[in-house]
């Protein structure tokens, strides 16, 4: 599993902060009609080529996607009204938006099989409040340019790949 990027966007809509933690392996992408000349079988949680070959796909082989299917959830003020989007999900990520008060937003996109999206997005927040906010040198809605913001983001990050969570909620 993993965290993909994170970006910081202002109330005006400029990205201010943008960081890249994952470079994803070569993967290559087929697309076949139905009925499939090949024998599928569950295998360790994974879907793998149990018999025929076809295009460079032989036995062994993973199936990472099958079908892909994409899910908007948006937040709603009490009027009825979206907000915005909190999540986005297809078959290679999720799209994970955290809006503060203020017009902040904090997007995450992870591995779809990523716990503790929504622990992370505070922790985000709470980062972004400790090292950028309070630093003398930091103007509002401009780019943040802190060390100890991206030292703290950059391990937040890695805490939350290996432990999958940062408290409840996810």
């Amino acid at each position: 599993m993993a965290i993909f990027s994170v970006y910081v966007v202002n109330k005006a809509g400029g990205l201010i902060y943008q960081l890249d933690s994952y470079a994803p392996r070569a993967e290559a992408e087929k697309t076949f009609s139905y009925p499939l000349d090949l024998l599928l079988k569950l295998h360790d949680e994974r879907v793998l080529v149990a018999f025929g070959q076809r295009d460079g796909i032989r036995v062994g082989h993973a199936v990472l996607a099958i079908m892909a299917m994409d899910v908007i959830r948006q937040r709603n003020t009490a009027d009825g009204k979206s907000s915005g989007i909190e999540m986005l999900e297809t078959d290679t990520f999720k799209l994970h938006c955290y809006q503060t008060l203020t017009g902040i937003k904090f997007v995450v996109l992870a591995d779809p099989r990523q716990a503790g999206i929504d622990s992370l997005l505070r922790k985000i927040y709470e980062i972004y409040s400790d090292f950028a906010l309070k630093n003398p040198f930091y103007s509002l809605e401009m780019p943040i340019r802190c060390e100890l913001f991206d030292q703290n983001l950059k391990l937040a990050l890695e805490v939350a790949e290996k432990a999958g969570t940062f408290g409840p909620g996810s």
